[in-house]
């Protein structure tokens, strides 16, 4: 006689739960491993919230998971496995959303890969208003739009 049945029909692997007890230990100490998805023209501003999320007084920190410089490749599958690897090391996936963001084909494939890997995703934008043009995933996925003043709220 052994083992129960009806258990789950996929068992999870050890990475699964290394990933969700990281996820609970980041989230009691206020910490998200953020992936944040820009267009490569915004990367000053995108480096301009990484060191103001650095000192401002917040209950939340972050730890960036997105890419800091660009692969040095023009294979689009290294790179769609290179971001994939970031965006799992994640527990979300934030937006910055300006004019660029809007036409970049890396950022609504990140939004998609996102969504697709079960994170969490929100986008954010400077100033009051978010741009008159949105990534379609965004719009197409739902994806919440916050000012960056409001980040916080949604991390």
């Amino acid at each position: 006689m052994g083992g129960g049945g009806g258990g789950p029909t996929r068992w999870p692997s050890a990475g699964d739960a290394e990933k969700e007890a990281r996820d609970i230990f980041d989230k009691a100490k206020g910490k998200r491993n953020l992936f944040i998805s820009f267009a490569h023209e915004d990367m000053n501003a995108v480096n301009l919230f990484r060191a103001a999320r650095k000192n401002e007084k917040s209950d939340i920190e972050f730890i960036d998971r997105s890419v800091r410089k660009p692969f040095d490749s023009e294979n689009d599958p290294y790179i769609r496995q290179q971001i994939t690897q970031r965006i799992r090391q994640a527990s979300m996936t934030a937006i910055y959303l300006t004019d660029h963001s809007a036409s970049s084909k890396w950022v609504n494939w990140e939004i998609k890969q996102s969504i697709k890997l079960g994170k969490d995703v929100v986008a954010f934008h400077s100033g009051d208003s978010p741009p008159s043009k949105l990534p379609n995933a965004v719009k197409e996925h739902g994806v919440k739009v916050v000012p960056w003043s409001k980040i916080d709220e949604v991390l």
